[in-house]
């Protein structure tokens, strides 16, 4: 059984970056791939993708930030939030967890590795929390 999940940004790029295929970053991509995790995004989201995993810090190739993209559209559910009014440490977050909230009643989870930027709920996890999560549906 699988869940609806927004990921956040620096997740994508850890599980790209890190050399540790068994890295919780690199298990959350697979589950998407996978079809266990149902990405949610809305187009700043994707727009945030883009222009962060072309950054060239990262060296990624073009190959590697399209395929990831064009997963996110093709597995994941496009939403259009309600303003939650939420006011966060960073500002350029409130997309990501509005989205979150817009599907909560479908027991949606907001994935990142920056948890400080968010408020704290139970619903905003990391990536190791997102996988176990996932393991014991699984059970």
């Amino acid at each position: 059984m699988g869940c609806y999940a927004v990921i956040d940004t620096n997740v994508i790029v850890s599980a790209l970056i890190t050399k540790n295929p068994k890295a919780p970053t690199v298990e959350v991509l697979h589950e998407i791939f996978g079809g266990r995790i149902t990405p949610l995004f809305h187009e700043d989201i994707l727009a945030e993708y883009e222009e962060v995993l072309r950054r060239p810090k990262f060296h990624l190739r073009d190959e590697s930030i399209q395929t990831v993209l064009a997963a996110v559209r093709q597995f994941g559910v496009e939403v259009h939030p309600t303003p939650t009014g939420e006011i966060l440490p960073d500002m350029d977050d409130l997309i990501f967890y509005e989205v979150a909230m817009e599907k909560r009643d479908d027991d949606a989870w907001l994935v990142t590795g920056n948890q400080k930027h968010y408020p704290p709920r139970k619903y905003i996890v990391t990536p190791a929390e997102m996988i176990r999560i996932l393991n014991e549906k699984k059970e």
